[in-house]
């Protein structure tokens, strides 16, 4: 497959099997985290506390450089999911829409916009199918002009978050989904495409005969390998990993000691990743 390459409109009937394009999110379409990147903008609008916000920004970029295994992405989960209960999901969409290409829209790989472009020029569905809550996944959704969204779902009451998962979005649950929407779509998952960075992933890589793993963690890598799937590289934009200004953060002894702290802890957290997924 060549995303420079002229590609023919797909001819479908009711009746002819389509083709689809499943993306995973974080590190495959967006070169940061969707769940934590907000964590500023909620700090400036009261939602958080500073000491969240840092443990947000610390969460992140452990998740950068160490990316997370299967236990850590469930821990992730229940803390963020108790973290929002009773947050306004009017305030929080409101926030992440006005902040969206301050926070989000650079960190898009130029390389996934091409294949997104290249998938609807040959007439395939393109899906976003990913873990991380689907309010804000719309949101970048609509950014990339793409409709259909998988996505963790968040119980709300009374236009808040209880704090409750109805939907968690992860491992063979995307790859139920996919089967699910094949079902419905009359996909034709034999021809169709799924590309993730991760190795909690593999089940929805493996739901399709395209698998193409982008940026892959190590057993993602090992797994492709294995199975002779496509490895491919996205560069543009390199994460960015952004130091508060001074305005932001006061940088007394007190504060120092908890940085500090803190990341002992990101880099023991880090390691340990790495060692469980070796």
């Amino acid at each position: 497959m060549n995303p420079g390459s002229p590609a023919r409109k797909q001819a479908t009937t009711p009746d002819t099997p389509r083709v689809a394009a499943f993306f995973d999110l974080d590190k495959t379409i967006i070169a940061t985290s969707s769940a934590f990147a907000f964590g500023r903008e909620f700090m400036h609008n009261g939602l958080i506390t500073t000491s969240e916000a840092l443990q947000m920004s610390l969460a992140k970029a452990t998740y950068m450089i160490a990316g997370q295994s299967s236990e850590q992405m469930d821990s992730t989960r229940d803390q963020l999911a108790a973290l929002v209960a009773g947050w306004s999901v009017e305030q929080v969409r409101t926030i992440a829409s006005e902040t969206m290409h301050n926070v989000v829209t650079p960190a898009i790989y130029a390389e996934a916009r091409e294949l997104i472009a290249f998938h609807r020029s040959a007439g395939h569905d393109v899906i976003i199918i990913s873990a991380s809550a689907s309010h804000l996944v719309d949101l970048i959704a609509e950014e990339l002009g793409i409709d259909q969204v998988v996505a963790t779902e968040l119980e709300v009451e009374d236009g808040r978050f209880t704090g409750e998962i109805l939907f968690y979005c992860k491992g063979d649950a995307k790859a139920q989904a996919i089967t699910d929407l094949a079902a419905e779509n009359n996909y034709d998952l034999s021809v169709s495409y799924a590309y993730s960075d991760s190795a909690t992933d593999i089940p929805m890589l493996q739901a399709v005969g395209n698998p193409i793993a982008v940026n892959p963690d190590r057993a993602m890598k090992k797994a492709a390998l294995e199975n002779g799937w496509e490895i491919r590289t996205f560069r543009d934009p390199v994460p960015l990993f952004q130091m508060p200004s001074p305005r932001e953060i006061s940088i007394g002894a007190s504060i120092v000691a908890v940085i500090s702290a803190a990341a002992a802890g990101g880099i023991w957290w880090a390691q340990r990743g790495r060692r469980g997924s070796a």
